[in-house]
């Protein structure tokens, strides 16, 4: 088979090129854009599914996994990274929403998937932590995002904080893929 586009040489006069885009499984493959969206949407219920864990089964106090190091503390966080801004999550979700409308932009010129699952893991996150600003507070975009792993040395954060960091992280390695 060819994958260069070109005609197949023992192929029928007239037909059409064979293509091996797919690496011959026959199977439909995603494209870049269709990729990240399902990861990100498939990473936001992970997300949501850890957080509502949380909720339950720290309720009662935390867990610690790692004396002095790492444990398993329910926190709510009213503004940003950090709890930098507290009290301004209408302001950080509006900012978040501006956000998730640009990675969707930019998946039309993913080129790579290393950037598409980057991306992915960027819109998961930000999509898990916009729904608890939706949803945990009285008001317009004011709800607090439910954090609960506590490395006590340095912050604590959720499974969507850990997506941004990795997407972020894997974005930044695409680049310099892509430049070489």
């Amino acid at each position: 088979m060819r994958s260069d586009r070109q005609p197949d040489p023992g192929g029928e006069a007239g037909s059409d090129p064979v293509r091996d885009d797919d690496g011959g499984s026959g199977k439909a493959r995603l494209s870049n854009r269709q990729l990240a969206v399902a990861i990100g949407v498939l990473y936001a219920i992970v997300d949501q599914l850890t957080k509502a864990w949380a909720l339950n089964a720290l309720a009662d106090g935390p867990i610690v996994i790692i004396e002095d190091v790492l444990a398993l503390r329910l926190t709510f966080n009213t503004g940003a990274s950090f709890s930098i801004f507290s009290n301004a999550g209408p302001i950080v979700a509006i900012i978040v929403i501006g956000v998730i409308g640009l990675i969707m932009y930019v998946l039309g010129d993913a080129s790579l998937r290393i950037e598409a699952i980057s991306l992915g893991l960027v819109l998961g996150g930000s999509l898990g932590n916009l729904t608890d600003r939706i949803f945990r507070g009285e008001g317009f975009l004011d709800g607090a995002v439910v954090d609960f792993i506590d490395v006590q040395f340095f912050a604590t954060f959720n499974v969507a904080d850990i997506g941004i960091n990795v997407g972020v992280a894997l974005l930044l390695i695409a680049v310099f893929l892509h430049r070489s």
